[in-house]
């Protein structure tokens, strides 16, 4: 019988590897920056096909995340598709509305939450994330193939949670209320000490969390337990709305994950994040210590 527990472990995977409702989808990309002044930094996003033709799980189908499952014609980098193109990108790797999807990254990680997280605003709750991701797969010895997988195609019907995510404007709207707004990004950029773009700081009233305050020493995440203890100095209110943002909407997903791991419903991820806020002049900006 397939979960529908958020996480998933190596050896579950192993075992429903061949089950005829699950889907493995390779999301394996990076992030990488290079400086191009003092403090200011500029990024590039990947997907990484040849490491998923080199080797990947058995029926494992590719999914690069800086192509398949975005908007190309959005002015901010990397939002997600709309429900026709995100609909169209599942249907062709197999996955239809009674599919469950195994979402597999390089350790568990960022990239893997981020379909998580698309899959589940588009009303697809039946997914997980590999925790440890390709690299425990490997380091365990567990079967490898290469080369491309053909699958038959499904159909994906997308039903647009709308809760799941805000606009820059619904944002701004929040701010003085008692949403709980959380930087998943790390300290030079929160404070300022360090930009991309035009401005540096935070969104105001933000609370910093980053994204490395989630996951297990040697990849994968932190159990329940430990992430309250990581939270305990914070005080979530699960009673209060939640957006968490980063800088381009993919490591806020991480903390969506863990918390809604935790328990929490009210969760949202500002999608366009500080590739959206910083550049745009008419939106507020702190910057310093929390």
């Amino acid at each position: 019988m397939l979960t529908h527990e958020p996480l998933v472990s190596t050896e579950w995977l192993a075992e429903h590897l061949n089950h005829p409702k699950l889907r493995v989808l390779d999301i394996r990309g990076s992030v990488s920056t290079r400086p191009i002044e003092p403090g200011v930094e500029e990024a590039t996003y990947r997907g990484a096909p040849e490491e998923y033709e080199a080797g990947h799980i058995p029926g494992a189908v590719f999914v690069d995340w800086t192509v398949d499952i975005v908007e190309p014609d959005d002015p901010v980098p990397a939002q997600l598709a709309r429900p026709e193109r995100f609909a169209k990108a599942m249907g062709e790797r197999g996955v239809g509305d009674e599919t469950h999807v195994v979402a597999v990254d390089h350790m568990g990680g960022q990239f893997a939450t981020r379909l998580w997280w698309a899959l589940r605003a588009y009303g697809h709750d039946a997914v997980s994330v590999l925790d440890g991701g390709m690299n425990r797969w490997v380091e365990e010895g567990r079967p490898v193939e290469s080369g491309p997988v053909s699958v038959a195609p499904q159909t994906f019907t997308p039903k647009a949670r709308e809760r799941m995510w805000v606009t820059a404007a619904e944002l701004l709207a929040m701010l003085g209320t008692t949403a709980q707004i959380l930087d998943a990004r790390d300290a030079g950029q929160f404070t300022g000490a360090k930009r991309r773009g035009p401005r540096g700081g935070h969104i105001p009233g933000a609370i910093h969390l980053p994204r490395e305050l989630f996951f297990a020493e040697g990849g994968g995440f932190l159990d329940p337990a430990k992430v309250r203890e990581r939270l305990a100095s914070v005080s979530l209110d699960p009673e209060r709305p939640i957006v968490t943002y980063c800088n381009g909407g993919v490591a806020a997903t991480v903390l969506a994950f863990q918390l809604h791991r935790l328990g929490f419903e009210d969760l949202a991820v500002y999608d366009g994040s500080w590739n959206e806020w910083g550049p745009r002049l008419d939106l507020p900006v702190e910057e310093g210590e929390a």
